[in-house]
């Protein structure tokens, strides 16, 4: 960064007020989804098994094959919930 007052300056200001604004936006996103878990726990549902349910299906959709967790150790909560949540098997 040659030119600290100009330019390059101005473009880490840039960056910094940018990475702010979405550090912030992560924030209001995290308290939000608490918020959504809350009133989950509060209707009955297992918040425990719903937070799995997201993971696997972040790995499903994120992951190879050969990294996804094995049909034995996710089998119950997504068996017992691919129904509910409009999923179906294979």
């Amino acid at each position: 960064m040659p030119d600290v007052g100009g330019i390059a300056g101005e473009r880490l200001r840039s960056f910094i007020e940018r990475i702010e604004r979405l550090e912030e936006e992560r924030r209001t996103l995290g308290a939000d989804i608490k918020e959504v878990y809350a009133e989950a726990k509060g209707t009955g549902f297992d918040t425990k098994i719903m937070r799995q349910i997201i993971r696997i299906r972040g790995w499903t959709r994120t992951m190879s094959t050969s990294r996804r967790p094995s049909s034995t150790s996710t089998s119950a909560p997504s068996a017992c919930s691919r129904g509910g949540i409009g999923k179906r098997r294979g």
